[in-house]
């Protein structure tokens, strides 16, 4: 396959859009054009793992973290990013990082994380906010259909669990083009009144570029007039970390001891024990000290994250158990899901599990 081919089914498991700001996703290393023989999955495209991708005939990396984080000036091979790079250059590998696309996603990071860790009917711990924007726009009644149509094509009209939604209501337009233009309806210089509807659907932020080349394709005016919006409303199907429900309760030793097992840490770092069962769990892989106040607001018995600072514990103010389990650890599972989601999608193409540990942390 291309990888130019390849590259939509990755955006299909992790949107870019839905990346934060701060980061740096998406084809970092390639050529959109060259063909890819095999893809090696990996949590950090480090030059071992270069290696190990020359070895398995592989030709693309994906990886969960950046490699390529901040700007680079030089490429000199004098740290382990620039090393890594330039190995991956000098054999035609193509690197394309996922990171905070799949943090995100409500089927990504932390829904596998909460798999497993046997975390009930999980919900966005941290909805996007600033996220969900609204177009409305006019045309003639006739045009309705088609317009509504182009515009689901694309995406626009989704929430939550329901798609194609709008509304539109009827009424009176007016316009009278100048000398210059070129009507669909009446002539230059002609004042006209039409029976006309205002259209109004809501899509997500990323999608604003599509949903604007579809509107302006349609034939119906020379002009289109439309607004845009940009909504307070939280997207609750996309956002940072999750929040669910144990099937039974457990004593505090007894879900640290089972979350120790199962992510294979070294050692839980944690804040006072209250002497309580835990039940409500929430989770964030990766460091997840801005949401400690969300997981109190959403009376959560135990927070499960990881580089939490000395005076992050200070917040738990006696009310929850919060739970450092190391970095990787945290989302040591994620390339898992990314194998099996592509092998699903590509089952005759060459994707394989990266078998070298990247955890740069080590524990006595």
């Amino acid at each position: 396959m291309k990888l130019k081919e390849i590259i939509p089914i990755l955006e299909e498991l992790a949107p870019l859009g839905y990346a934060e700001d701060f980061d740096n996703v998406g084809l970092l290393v390639g050529d959109y054009n060259s063909e890819i023989k095999g893809m090696l999955v990996c949590h950090d495209a480090l030059e071992t793992v270069v290696e190990e991708a020359i070895a398995k005939e592989c030709n693309m990396i994906v990886c969960f973290h950046p490699i390529v984080f901040s700007g680079m000036k030089k490429i000199t091979g004098k740290n382990y990013v620039e090393r890594a790079v330039i190995k991956a250059i000098k054999n035609d590998i193509a690197i394309y990082a996922i990171h905070t696309a799949l943090d995100n996603h409500q089927e990504g990071v932390n829904k596998v994380f909460c798999n497993v860790l046997g975390v009930k009917n999980p919900r966005i711990l941290l909805p996007k906010e600033s996220y969900i924007q609204k177009l409305v726009t006019y045309a003639p009644k006739e045009n309705a259909t088609e317009i509504k149509e182009a515009l689901f094509k694309v995406g626009a009209g989704a929430i939550g669990n329901y798609n194609q939604c709008s509304f539109v209501s009827e009424g009176k337009g007016s316009f009278r083009g100048n000398e210059k233009s070129n009507p669909v309806i009446g002539n230059a210089l002609e004042y006209k009144e039409i029976e006309e509807v205002k259209i109004e659907v809501v899509f997500e932020k990323y999608l604003q570029s599509r949903v604007l080349s579809a509107l302006f394709a349609l034939t119906y005016y020379e002009e289109k007039a439309y607004e845009l919006y940009t909504l307070e409303n939280k997207l609750q199907n996309v956002g940072m970390g999750m929040i669910g429900e144990l099937e039974e309760e457990m004593s505090e030793v007894a879900f640290l001891q089972m979350v120790k097992e199962k992510t294979g840490t070294g050692g839980i770092r944690h804040s006072a024990l209250l002497n309580r069962k835990i039940k409500r769990v929430a989770v964030l892989g990766g460091s997840g000290s801005f949401a400690i106040k969300e997981a109190l607001a959403q009376k959560a018995d135990v927070y499960v994250t990881s580089d939490l600072k000395y005076h992050d514990f200070y917040q738990a103010e006696s009310q929850i158990v919060l739970a450092d389990i190391g970095h990787f650890e945290s989302e040591r599972y994620t390339k898992n899901y990314i194998v099996e989601f592509l092998s699903k999608k590509m089952p005759t193409f060459a994707v394989i599990l990266s078998t070298v540990n990247t955890n740069p942390v080590n524990y006595l």
